[in-house]
């Protein structure tokens, strides 16, 4: 049975992983016989957002690895416990905390730097040639990873892609139930709720992301 190594940066859109992309991935998964391990790095996030208000409150820290466990249901790992050969593909979902918690994209946009810790566990998926997804804004972590050139999608957003192309990759435009695959990397994105305004928009390129991925493990 194959197995997916799921990565996520925190529990919520706006300073960790969007739930409903992670269901949604989690579900596609198992749809496609094969199983899943959460991971996430164990440290502080970037901050702590009110999601009714959007507001950030500076007196509240969170840790990544800890508030990811709510949506792993506590069956999660830290990166350091990942053993490449249980895996055969990545999946990375969305939420404004992997432009957060993994890089510091959010707020340098194309100066960004990114977590080394983050960048080592997904090279370890580059290195040995397993198929990744990345989606919404997961792909600003894809320049850091495998270097300039890299096809990707983030949708339609301008300012985005425009920073995702001044650090080298090669942005393609792409409709909410698209996906973008990048032969020579093994990559295939989507934009998921960089335009979606529902849970079936999201559904219908996460679900084409995941078998893409599936039909690319070996």
């Amino acid at each position: 049975m194959k197995k997916i190594a799921v990565l996520l940066s925190g529990c919520g859109v706006f300073d960790g992983s969007e739930i409903y992309e992670t269901v949604i991935t989690l579900l596609s998964i198992e749809r496609n016989g094969a199983t899943y391990q959460c991971f996430a790095p164990d440290k502080a996030q970037m901050h702590v957002v009110d999601h009714r208000t959007q507001d950030v409150n500076p007196n509240s820290k969170r840790n990544c690895l800890k508030e990811a466990a709510r949506l792993a249901r506590g069956e999660i790992k830290s990166l350091d416990e990942l053993d490449i050969r249980d895996f055969d593909a990545l999946i990375v979902p969305g939420g404004f905390g992997a432009a957060k918690n993994f890089s510091n994209f959010a707020t340098n946009g194309a100066e960004a730097t990114a977590d080394e810790k983050v960048v080592t566990f997904c090279r370890a998926f580059a290195n040995n040639n397993k198929p990744v997804g990345y989606m919404c804004i997961a792909p600003t972590l894809l320049p850091f990873v495998y270097g300039k050139g890299v096809k990707l999608t983030i949708g339609n957003d301008k300012a985005t892609a425009d920073a995702l192309t001044t650090m080298g990759a090669k942005h393609i435009e792409c409709d909410v139930d698209g996906i973008v695959f990048d032969e020579a990397h093994n990559i295939v994105t989507t934009p998921a709720y960089m335009l979606a305004s529902s849970l079936t928009e999201a559904a219908s390129g996460i679900e084409k992301l995941v078998d893409k991925v599936m039909s690319l493990t070996k």
